[in-house]
C-alpha cells in the first residue's frame, strides 16, 4: 500500500478571483479532488437536514458531519446542464451563452455544448498542476465529437453523454431481472388514466404527468472513452466500481474525480434488494425512489471507504452537492422547507443539498450559514494548488477555516429566459416562473433569514430595496449574453 505524506497547514493568502491563472506558493504534496454531484436531488431529502425523512442516507450524513455542511449552498442554474456548465467553469454559464437545457436529440445537434473555449477545472488542475483528471458518469455537456470530455481537459471517461440513461442495461432494460421500474406514460395499457401495474409488481405506469417516459438510451450509449461497452451491473454500482478503480490507480499521484450520478434521475429504476428494504413505504412511487437513494448512499460510503483504506481521506478535498433541486411530481422529490422544485429560481430549484470535506485543512462537523455556489468548487480547488483562478466563484478555504469572517459572496446572480433572481444577504429579488415577458411579471422580494419558504412578498412594503436590487440585476446581467440555443 502506498502511503502519502500530508502537507502542514500552510496558511496561504490568497488573491480573490481576477485575472488569468498565475502561480502562487503551492502545496508541498497537492490534495486529490473528488467531486461527487447528486442528480436531482432535493434540499430536504438527506437525513442530516430532514432528520424524519422516510429514506435516510447515513454514508451521506457522515461525509457531512466530518466535513462543514452548507445551508445556504447554491446552483447556478435550476436544471442539469447549465448547472454543471457553471460548476466546471467557475463562471456563470450565462456569460457564454449556456443558459437552457439540451434533452435528447437536441445533445446531438452541432454547436450544442459547453463552449470549447471554455477551460474546465479539470483543465486547469492537469494543465496547471498535473493532476490525472476522470469523468465517471454524466457528461450532458456536449454530444458530438468537439464537446468530448477527453477533449475538455479528462484523461478518462466512463460514462453516457445525454441527459438521462436507465440503470439497468438488459433489454428491455425495464424488464432487467432484479430491477423495479416506474415508466410516465401518456396512455395506460387499458386506454385509460392513473396508475398499471405489471402482473408480477416490477413495473409500473403512471399517466400523472401526461407524457411519455423519454428515450434516454437512444444514441446514447455507455462509453468507456469513446467506445461503447456492455455495462451489466446497475449503472450506480458501475460508476462507483470505476470510481474505486481510478483512485486505486493513481493513489501515488494527484488526482481529481468529477463522479457524476445520474440517481436520483429518472427514469426511476431500482435495485430488488433496496426496494425491498423499503416496504414500509406505502406509496410504491416514493418506495421506488428511496430505494434508489439508499443505493447511491450506499455507493458513495463504498467509495469514502475506498479513500480511508488507501490512507487518501485525509488529503482529499471533497465535494458533495445535488445539481439542482428535485422534481417533485416526476420524482416524489423533498425540497423542504423551501418552495418550489427543479426548473425554478425559488429556492427549492437552486438551494441544494452541499457540503464539502478536506481533513487536512477544515474542521470536522460544522455548519456554514452564509450563502455559497458551486461556482467556488472552481476557485477554491483552484486555491488549494495556488493558483489565483480567473472567475465567477470565490476560494472558502478562508471563510471555512475562521480566517475570515466575512461573507464570500456580496451577491449571487441567476438568469433562465424570463426567470431572474438576485441574492444579496438575506435579501432575495425574484421573477418567478410563468412570465412571457421581461416586464410581465413585476420583481419579488424576500427575506430569506426570515422567510425561507418565500412565502411573504416584501415587495410592496421595500420599494428601495427592490429598486436597489434590481439595479444591481440589471447591471450584472449586461456582463452576460444571449443564449446560444433554447
Amino acid at each position: 500500500m502506498i502511503r502519502r505524506r500530508f502537507p502542514l497547514f500552510l496558511g496561504l493568502a490568497f488573491l480573490g478571483c481576477s485575472g488569468a491563472l498565475a502561480v502562487a506558493q503551492p502545496a508541498s504534496v497537492p490534495p486529490n479532488v473528488i467531486v461527487i454531484v447528486i442528480d436531482d436531488l432535493g434540499a430536504g431529502e438527506l437525513s442530516c437536514q430532514s432528520p424524519d425523512t422516510d429514506a435516510p442516507t447515513p454514508n451521506l450524513d457522515a461525509i457531512a458531519a466530518a466535513g462543514v455542511r452548507f445551508t445556504d449552498g447554491y446552483v447556478t442554474a435550476p436544471f442539469c446542464a447549465a448547472s454543471r456548465a457553471g460548476l466546471l467553469t467557475g463562471r456563470y454559464q450565462t456569460r457564454f451563452g449556456f443558459e437552457f437545457n439540451p434533452i435528447g436529440a437536441v445533445n446531438e445537434e452541432p454547436g450544442i455544448g459547453l463552449p470549447v473555449a471554455e477551460r474546465t477545472l479539470a483543465d486547469v488542475l492537469r494543465d496547471e498542476r498535473g493532476y490525472t483528471t476522470a469523468l465517471i458518469g454524466k457528461w450532458h455537456l456536449g454530444g458530438t465529437a468537439p464537446f468530448h470530455p477527453q477533449r475538455r481537459g479528462f484523461d478518462e471517461f466512463f460514462g453516457f453523454l445525454h441527459e438521462g440513461h436507465f440503470f439497468f442495461s438488459d433489454p428491455p432494460p425495464y424488464g432487467s431481472p432484479g430491477a423495479i421500474t416506474w415508466l410516465r406514460r401518456k396512455t395506460l395499457p387499458n386506454g385509460g388514466q392513473g396508475r398499471w401495474v405489471s402482473p408480477d409488481g416490477r413495473l409500473f405506469y403512471s399517466s400523472h404527468l401526461g407524457r411519455n417516459e423519454p428515450d434516454y438510451d437512444a444514441d446514447n450509449p455507455i462509453l468507456r472513452s469513446s467506445q461503447p461497452v456492455a455495462e451489466t451491473a446497475n449503472l450506480t454500482g458501475a460508476f462507483t466500481r470505476e470510481a474505486i478503480a481510478f483512485v486505486e490507480r493513481n493513489q501515488d499521484r494527484p488526482f481529481f474525480l468529477f463522479l457524476a450520478y445520474n440517481a436520483v434521475h429518472s427514469p426511476m429504476q431500482g435495485a430488488e434488494a433496496y426496494w425491498e428494504r423499503f416496504s414500509a413505504i406505502e406509496d410504491p412511487h416514493r418506495r421506488l425512489f428511496a430505494a434508489m437513494l439508499a443505493q447511491l448512499d450506499d455507493a458513495i460510503g463504498q467509495l469514502h471507504q475506498a479513500l480511508r483504506e488507501r490512507r487518501l481521506e485525509e488529503n482529499t478535498l471533497l465535494f458533495v452537492l445535488s445539481d439542482n433541486g428535485g422534481p417533485t411530481k416526476e420524482l416524489t422529490s423533498r425540497n423542504g422547507p423551501l418552495r418550489g422544485e427543479k426548473g425554478s429560481l425559488w429556492e427549492g430549484g437552486i438551494r441544494v443539498p452541499f457540503f464539502v470535506r478536506w481533513p487536512a485543512k477544515l474542521p470536522a462537523g460544522s455548519v456554514y450559514r452564509q450563502p455559497v455556489s458551486s461556482l467556488d468548487i472552481f476557485a477554491t480547488a483552484s486555491a488549494a494548488n495556488g493558483l489565483t483562478p480567473k472567475g465567477d466563484g470565490i476560494d472558502l478555504l478562508p471563510y471555512l477555516s475562521g480566517a475570515n469572517s466575512a461573507a464570500p459572496h456580496p451577491e449571487l446572480y441567476w438568469r433562465v429566459g424570463h426567470q431572474a433572481a438576485l441574492r444579496s444577504g438575506p435579501w432575495k429579488l425574484l421573477r418567478p416562473p410563468g412570465a412571457k415577458s421581461s416586464g410581465e411579471v413585476p420583481w419579488q422580494l424576500y427575506r430569506l433569514d426570515q422567510d425561507p419558504g418565500e412565502a411573504s412578498d416584501l415587495a410592496p412594503e421595500e420599494p428601495e430595496t427592490v429598486s436597489r436590487l434590481a439595479a444591481r440585476w440589471t447591471e450584472l446581467n449586461g456582463e452576460m449574453i444571449p443564449p446560444l440555443w433554447r
